[in-house]
């Protein structure tokens, strides 16, 4: 595990907080809530060790800094976790080798940028905890890791329930037409992995609707400015179909920013 963000504690509202995992046994508390939320809830297909741990993890767990929301109502520590994200930093994706994402995309366009970059994945909350508080509570850790590490662009892939395209062809097609990353940031799925995301006419569509029919995180990056990369992916062992995701941190909403800039005066690393 990477050491605690210096100048970042806990950010608290009532019972919840959130901050970066402190312990080996926050981490695995982090892992169970994903596995009874992938694979319990969303029929992810697990291997063998998986099963038998009821743990997600993977090699890039070690590496990963992980935010915890808590909530203190339930105890503290591992008890706590009702929420989780995984933040990767090129630093930490080069002690693996590369990132999570490169399994799925190109990422060439991304990994040739000067600046911090930051991978996000495996997000999930608690059932009892979708809220949007929580929500907007996972959001204000990474507005303020993003800005203690300096981070330039973040990005990672986001899902889509179910893994039929044709099934998705509205909210595919609607992300190509409308948030499609220029060129210079975006990445393309592999070439034995990519699906069309232009799937139908987007004239044929109400945009108003599907937008306001897709996942809350894909929804949060949109309202940050991201972009999609190019083609979706498939993913039969976590059931859902993959866009990949990337948000230009200078574009992170304004009262995030400016709250933790006064909050941490400044530092980084």
């Amino acid at each position: 595990m990477t050491e605690p963000v210096p100048g970042f504690g806990e950010i608290r509202s009532g019972t919840l907080g959130v901050r970066i995992a402190e312990s080996a046994a926050e981490i695995e508390a982090a892992q169970a809530l994903r596995w009874r939320v992938f694979y319990e809830e969303m029929g992810a297909r697990p291997d063998e060790v998986t099963a038998a741990t009821r743990l997600d993890a993977d090699s890039y767990d070690p590496v990963a800094d992980h935010l915890l929301v808590l909530d203190h109502a339930r105890g503290e520590g591992a008890a706590a976790v009702v929420g989780t994200y995984r933040l990767i930093r090129r630093q930490a994706a080069e002690r693996v080798g590369r990132f999570y994402s490169a399994s799925e995309y190109d990422l060439e366009p991304l990994l040739k940028l000067e600046g911090g970059l930051l991978e996000l994945g495996r997000s999930c909350v608690d059932e009892g905890y979708r809220t949007r508080g929580t929500l907007q509570l996972l959001w204000q850790g990474i507005a303020a890791y993003v800005f203690q590490h300096r981070i330039a662009l973040m990005f990672g892939c986001a899902s889509l329930p179910g893994t039929d395209p044709d099934a998705l062809a509205e909210p595919l097609t609607y992300l190509h037409a409308s948030h499609l990353a220029p060129p210079e940031l975006r990445p393309r799925a592999l070439p034995d992995l990519y699906v069309p995301m232009n799937r139908m006419d987007p004239a044929a569509m109400d945009a108003k609707r599907v937008l306001a029919d897709l996942p809350p995180l894909v929804k949060g990056y949109l309202r940050l400015g991201g972009f999609v990369g190019d083609g979706a992916v498939v993913d039969r062992q976590f059931n859902t179909t993959d866009v990949c995701v990337v948000v230009k941190t200078d574009q992170v909403t304004a009262k995030y920013y400016k709250h933790y800039e006064r909050k941490l005066g400044g530092t980084g690393e």
